[in-house]
């Protein structure tokens, strides 16, 4: 219980120089969204409850549409979809994809290797299951879907894009088998 309250405060410590950056508490949800107003060029609304959307696009073909951004540290082909507050889209970033029968002995770091861009009414629209909180989207559609790292003509991205998002990659010492197979 010691080592586990030394690290605990030690972490809480992180969290603060984090929460700095953010302008918000360090969630998941606050961590995706600064990093998708950084990268892509957002003006997040002002309070983080806004129904429906996080943000505006700023800049680029996108300019003024609505976007709801998500941070999944994990891909598991499910997206929290509100039919009732539809934005224009969602922007999904993403750790690996889930193939861990177990999260037991795993570690889950925060990291971002795929990004994914969905219209959200072509998304509802695609979709033959319930919308809700955790709605199974198919593979070939989250395919169809990447902006990053693959390269898609729909929303290309810049060199300076594709950098900043290659820093929130994992590494080899961090890396995401650990998670996977428990090695």
């Amino acid at each position: 219980m010691e080592r586990l309250a030394t690290l605990i405060k030690k972490r809480n410590a992180l969290d603060v120089e984090i929460a700095e950056i953010l302008g918000r508490p360090v969630v998941q949800g606050h961590f995706g969204e600064t990093v998708a107003s950084r990268v892509f060029g957002l003006e997040l609304h002002a309070s983080a409850n806004q129904r429906g959307s996080d943000g505006l696009f700023r800049e680029g073909q996108f300019k003024d549409k609505s976007v709801n951004v998500k941070y999944y540290p994990m891909r598991e082909n499910l997206l929290d979809i509100s039919k009732e507050n539809l934005p224009d889209f969602y922007l999904v970033l993403t750790g690996p994809k889930n193939r861990a029968a177990s999260s037991r002995g795993g570690h889950l770091p925060w990291v971002i290797e795929t990004v994914y861009l969905f219209d959200a009414r072509d998304l509802v629209n695609k979709l033959k299951v319930k919308i809700g909180t955790a709605t199974s989207v198919k593979q070939v559609i989250w395919e169809e879907a990447e902006i990053y790292p693959a390269h898609n003509p729909y929303f290309p991205l810049s060199r300076s894009q594709r950098e900043m998002l290659k820093l929130f990659r994992s590494s080899r010492r961090n890396s995401i088998r650990h998670w996977h197979t428990g090695e």
